[in-house]
């Protein structure tokens, strides 16, 4: 397949062509606004050479009316865009780029393939500086006051995979805060920050100058310890923020909803995914600044609340996909092709793809193979699929990246041209080979080789297998009765489906209990008591209160979970469950919490000002101390709503004492989003910010002033380059939030995994941030990860969204790849018994006696057992012994082994 590559420089009169990549079209080409037939009707020239006539200016508008009974606004955002402000110099400096010009550069599509070259010249940039918060956190005209809440990650992400290209590069990044508050952020950044070559600067920065003769940047900048300073760069990298979509306000007209001073929907603090008009819902960027799981799992909630008000209508548009008929070419030789992906140029920069499809032609059973874009693409599976009908192939080997993701697309390929799906076989060069040698293309060129050989040898033995259906109980189970466990609840029973919540404690609520307000002013007491009187009056929920869960078994669609509640113990069937366990809060050992009683954490600090205690109303001066106990080597992680609540207890008080001298002590701020602006009402209400470094943290003492027993805290000034002494009143601790002590037990039941911080880990962060790999189990709120109240809400939907998928269906299908026992070979001695972790093997009674027998059910087909058979009884479909025994053998080549044995005894 060819593509003009040229097609933008030579027919394009005015560049107003563009080849642009989707996941589901390799290459499509866009017409911007600099079109000239667009102005003046007078240039065709890319309709007429369009060979398949997708391009035609005849088209005319058309309008259409459809009818729907709930709307979802997923309009996304804008880059800010830096020309409106002369001193970033973009536009006037060749070498100034915007942060998602630099993504384009880094691409494998983008304008050369992926080199990181200067705009200039088209050379290598040796010395990169990243300008952040361009067009955020400013309230000068034409820039944002709040926080875009993702520019700090996505440079360092630019930072790594420049340093990839090039590890001589030279990378400096310009911040004022770090904010890596998001899941494993911390650890992502301390990556980024230890490369060699990487410098964090903590600085506001001025873009002063172009040097005529290099085109080079002059960047000004200061530090604590060297004051001004000028430093020369090849290019400049503008961490552009995150605007409001372009018509905003037009949408809103339009649809009649509210938006807030932003320009972005305006949220309700109790489902920031309602809007003020009923029926219309928001979901992702259009909330605010968001990351991109919180874009997933909004979506799949607002769709959840969508199914509460459509949920009569469930079904009655689906149709049924259709398959051919399957062959049965299980006696035929096999007849093996092989595509070979480029994967853009994550694979086709690295590997030698021609020479590598050359080589899979030369291999024993392989009748065809082609070099493919994007073999993912929709355009690719389909070629796949005409091509396994034209060729008569009856097995395919596809050389791409991991099958974790796109396994189920082959398969399905294979499917629609009437092959069983179990004739498909991945070779990873991507993850395990092109990403990993990536300055070795000769090398990883003949790894690539090797890999395909294996795959190619494996597929000699493929099996067809043979998947089923089993039955879907529509009850949920949910393991938590906080505010997601209770949010998620609703959305579930609100569909039609029973609910099973098992709380652990007496009364509902869990952590929201101990909160008063939000930052954005949500009365949380008010909120909770809605929900939980929603809950009781909800016929379809069933509460089970200080409840215990001692087991729990099944499979996807069909568990049983017992329970022991309120003295009995009860057996509940369901279909889903749903773990929202909440988490706990860091007890400090430090700065004499549990010594002095003037010493309180946050929400303890919270408790106080809602019950108008004197102590701490009345007093004089009050210090915070943040990120005490995480951001550590115990906890590597950020609490995410520490600095908030911080912010929030600052302004309570303020409100009510405001001659009261408040300081908070701290390392990054991290207010991201809109809560930027409560931060900055906070600096202009004279709350006083002091920043500290992890090694040189703040002291506290007990101590006596006038009479008058006080709190000294001490705590290093940068700036003045000396410590500070605050005689306290009161002192408040940003305690982290820790997972729950339940955590382990319940991961155990449910069987499924955590994060290396003992947190739930997702299936996948982006792709399924609310399900676990195990099939049938979803997550959401702070056991996941620290969240504010709204995310949680969010995140509480968005898990019931993916439930509400399961258990709308009558079944779910089970793999064909499981365990089977040969009954000749067994002689019953338990070990693969002992070794399922799934409870998914017993023994029964045959006529050749007592042997091991498999529930495929239960089987999730890992092939423990197969490993720990001593005779070699079990085997596991789909990795049999003669597959994977083939593909070792594979692994090294005849004439290699013999070259090897020649040389071992030519040593000799």
């Amino acid at each position: 397949m060819e593509y003009p590559d040229q097609f933008n420089q030579e027919i394009s009169k005015n560049k107003a062509v563009h080849v642009y990549f989707s996941q589901a079209i390799p290459l499509i080409t866009y017409i911007d606004e600099s079109c000239l037939y667009l102005k003046d009707k007078k240039c065709r020239i890319c309709e007429a050479v369009c060979q398949n006539k997708a391009i035609d200016f005849k088209q005319t508008a058309e309008k259409a009316e459809v009818k729907v009974g709930a709307i979802i606004l997923s309009s996304g955002i804008e880059p800010f865009d830096p020309t409106a402000k002369d001193e970033y110099g973009y536009g006037t400096m060749e070498n100034v780029v915007t942060s998602l010009d630099f993504e384009r550069l880094l691409s494998s599509t983008g304008p050369y393939d992926g080199e990181i070259l200067r705009p200039s010249d088209k050379t290598h940039p040796q010395k990169i500086a990243w300008v952040q918060c361009v067009g955020s956190r400013r309230v000068t005209p034409g820039e944002n006051s709040y926080c875009s809440g993702v520019c700090c990650t996505y440079t360092q992400k630019q930072v790594i995979l420049t340093k990839d290209h090039n590890a001589e590069a030279e990378c400096t990044i310009f911040h004022n805060d770090i904010r890596s508050h998001g899941k494993d952020f911390e650890r992502y950044f301390q990556r980024a920050e230890q490369l060699p070559g990487v410098r964090f600067i903590r600085s506001y920065v001025s873009i002063d100058r172009e040097i005529p003769e290099s085109r080079n940047v002059v960047i000004k900048y200061a530090t604590s310890d060297d004051g001004v300073k000028e430093e020369e760069f090849d290019m400049v990298v503008l961490s552009v923020g995150l605007n409001p979509p372009a018509d905003a306000r037009g949408l809103a007209d339009q649809f009649g909803i509210e938006l807030n001073s932003h320009g972005f929907s305006k949220a309700i603090h109790s489902n920031p995914m309602k809007t003020n008009r009923p029926g219309i819902f928001v979901s992702g960027a259009f909330q605010g600044p968001t990351d991109i799981p919180e874009s997933v799992y909004t979506a799949s909630g607002a769709g959840s609340q969508c199914g509460e008000l459509l949920d009569y209508r469930r079904g009655k548009l689906a149709k049924e996909r259709i398959y051919p008929p399957e062959r049965d070419v299980s006696k035929e030789e096999p007849k093996i092709g092989v595509f070979v992906c480029h994967c853009g140029a994550n694979i086709g920069s690295v590997v030698n793809v021609p020479s590598t499809v050359e080589y899979a032609l030369s291999l024993p059973n392989v009748v065809y193979a082609q070099e493919q874009l994007f073999s993912c693409a929709t355009n690719s599976a389909k070629e796949i699929t005409d091509l396994a009908e034209e060729k008569g192939l009856n097995r395919v080997v596809i050389a791409a990246c991991s099958p974790r993701t796109l396994e189920p697309l082959f398969r399905d390929t294979l499917r629609e041209a009437g092959l069983n799906q179990y004739y498909c076989e991945m070779a990873n060069i991507r993850e395990h080979c092109s990403w990993v040698h990536s300055k070795q293309k000769e090398e990883a060129t003949l790894k690539a080789k090797d890999i395909i050989r294996m795959s190619v040898a494996r597929a000699r033995y493929l099996e067809p297998l043979q998947e089923f259906d089993l039955p879907v109980d529509k009850t949920a189970l949910v393991v938590g009765g906080g505010i997601a466990g209770m949010t998620c609840a609703l959305s579930i029973a609100n569909q039609g489906h029973e609910v099973h919540l098992v709380e652990k404690d007496k009364d509902l609520g869990g952590m929201a209990r101990r909160l008063h307000t939000t930052i954005e002013g949500m009365d949380v007491c008010a909120y909770l008591d809605d929900v939980i009187r929603a809950v009781y009056n909800n016929p379809l929920i069933h509460v089970s209160h200080e409840a215990t869960i001692t087991k729990v078994s099944g499979y996807l669609g069909n568990f049983t979970t017992t329970v022991e509640t309120e003295g009995r113990v009860k057996e509940i069937k369901h279909g889903a469950s749903v773990l929202a366990i909440g988490a706990d809060v860091y007890e400090p050992t430090e700065y004499l919490y549990g010594e002095n009683d003037k010493v309180f954490t946050h929400i303890e600090l919270g408790e106080q000002i809602a019950k108008g205690e004197e102590t701490v109303i009345n007093a004089e001066s009050l210090v915070m101390i943040q990120c005490v106990g995480c951001r550590n080597e115990d906890r590597n992680y950020c609490s995410r709503v520490c600095c908030s609540h911080a912010i929030k207890n600052a302004l309570k008080l303020k409100e009510i004492n405001p001659k009261m001298n408040i300081y908070i002590l701290f390392r990054d701020m991290r207010t991201y989003g809109f809560r930027e602006d409560y931060y900055r009402e906070a600096s202009d209400k004279d709350v006083k910010f002091i920043r500290y470094e992890p090694d040189d943290k703040p002291g506290v003492e007990a101590a006596k002033e006038g009479g008058k027993e006080i709190l000294r805290v001490t705590v290093p000034d940068s700036i003045l380059g000396q410590r500070l002494e605050i005689d306290a009143d009161v002192l408040s601790l940003a305690a982290a939030i820790i997972p729950s002590t339940s955590t382990h037990e319940v991961s155990g039941l449910f069987k499924v995994t955590l994060s290396p911080d003992d947190f739930f880990k997702e299936a996948h962060v982006k792709l399924k941030p609310v399900e676990f790999a195990t099939d049938g189990v979803y997550l959401c709120g702070t056991a996941h990860y620290p969240k504010h109240i709204q995310e949680t809400i969010n995140q509480a939907y968005g898990a019931a969204g993916r439930v509400l998928t399961l258990l709308s269906h009558d079944t779910v299908t089970a793999s064909g790849s499981v365990c089977k026992v040969k009954e000749n070979d067994c002689v019953s001695c338990g070990a693969c018994i002992t070794a399922c972790t799934y409870d998914a093997i017993e023994f029964i009674d045959t006529p050749k006696g007592r042997k091991a027998w498999v529930n495929p059910i239960l089987c999730k087909g890992d092939g423990v057992c197969s490993a720990k058979c001593p005779t070699h009884a079990i085997v596991l479909k789909h990795f049999t012994d003669e597959a994977l025994c083939g593909q070792i053998d594979a692994a090294v080549t005849e004439e290699e082994i013999i070259q090897q044995i020649d040389a071992a005894v030519g040593d000799a």
